[in-house]
């Protein structure tokens, strides 16, 4: 069975609520996950996983979050390679490039990009939230 790590950043809780819908669909498939915000998660407790989701918002001109999840992104970046990687986030302005260039630094990091990451305009109402959860359950497969 797969192990997976969820690791995210959120500042105003919706990327928060898109781990929780997504950790919801791997456990409804029965998958291990552990959850952990980036300031709860070490560069070590990598190691211990098969499998990642990360999530994190558009931040400035539509980039990741660079006092906590960069800095400990870039850390972890060469045990990434040739695992297998869900990405997802939320973004209030523009078009959601953060998450285009976040998919292309996985592929040309030679990890394997699951699915195109999963991009929330603003709060993930009903729909966004099914979006999440099923988006988790394709994940567990996936790695499975």
């Amino acid at each position: 069975m797969a192990k997976i790590l969820l690791v995210y950043w959120s500042g105003t809780g919706n990327t928060s609520l898109m781990a929780e819908k997504i950790s919801q669909g791997v456990k409804n498939k029965s998958g291990d996950i552990t959850v952990v915000q980036v300031s709860d998660v070490v560069a070590e407790d990598v190691k211990k996983y098969d499998s990642f989701l990360f999530g994190c918002p558009s931040m400035g001109v539509e980039e990741l979050e660079e006092v906590d999840f960069l800095p400990f992104y870039e850390s972890i970046e060469s045990e990434l390679v040739g695992k297998k990687i869900g990405l997802f986030g939320s973004y209030g302005w523009g078009t959601g490039e953060w998450m285009e260039n976040w998919e292309s630094r996985v592929i040309a990091n030679g990890s394997i990009l699951f699915e195109k990451g999963v991009r929330v305009l603003s709060t993930p109402g009903p729909d966004e939230q099914e979006d999440c959860l099923l988006f988790g359950e394709r994940f567990y497969q996936f790695v499975s």
